[in-house]
């Protein structure tokens, strides 16, 4: 049975973690949006060998599990003299995962806008860099946003792997909270329900933005 007493006497643990979480969500989806917009630039107009090593990086990260992306920064990285802390371990690898996911995305948003656009902005004397900015990557954005609303979401779950390098957030203070209390069945129903608050609140607030966009193309 479900002990809201627990609930009750630990729900500011609970939260604090909530918050670390949210905040480990909005620095990687940052890194991410960021990172893979210019990745994705890269891997389209870049020159070969840029193209190339760019690739790499996403054959790389796409192909091993985040979790262990993340230990290797956290544990590994010391070794060569760069030390960051849990936290910032989290969020350096959970964005720098994102960035190759996003730029997949972007890509594909890039993609989808007719070459006529971009030929009649050289009719119109704009530059490549001009064309790309103001012309093919506001549609781009637009035309992807559902995906990377998708993106956003999966990143405020993947913060439960911070866990694993000693972050205190969401999963870590319930861990802590079941070693005191020992109901796991109501600690993990706790944190469930957190789970499903946030990603439904960044669900409607992204459905709300598209609403917005919607409504200003119209």
């Amino acid at each position: 049975m479900i002990n809201f007493s627990t609930l009750q006497n630990s729900w500011l643990s609970l939260l604090y973690g909530a918050l670390v979480s949210l905040k480990i969500a909005i620095l990687a989806v940052t890194i991410g949006i960021i990172g893979g917009t210019f990745l994705a630039l890269i891997l389209l107009y870049g020159n070969r060998a840029v193209r190339v090593l760019a690739q790499g990086y996403v054959v790389v990260v796409r192909g091993t599990p985040m979790l262990v992306q993340m230990v290797t920064l956290y544990y590994v990285l010391p070794s060569f003299g760069i030390t960051l802390s849990a936290f910032w371990s989290a969020v350096a690898a959970i964005g720098l995962n994102s960035i190759a996911y996003i730029s997949q995305v972007v890509i594909t948003g890039i993609q989808s806008i007719g070459k006529g656009q971009s030929e009649a902005a050289k009719t119109l004397g704009f530059s490549r860099w001009q064309t790309i900015r103001l012309i093919i990557l506001p549609q781009a954005f637009r035309a992807v946003l559902p995906a990377l609303g998708n993106e956003c979401i999966t990143l405020i779950k993947d913060s439960s792997l911070a866990s694993v390098i000693g972050v205190a957030e969401l999963t870590h203070q319930g861990a802590i909270v079941m070693s005191r209390t020992y109901d796991a069945l109501t600690v993990y129903v706790g944190i469930t329900m957190i789970y499903l608050m946030m990603t439904s609140l960044a669900t409607f607030m992204l459905y709300l933005l598209e609403r917005k966009l919607q409504h200003v193309k119209n």
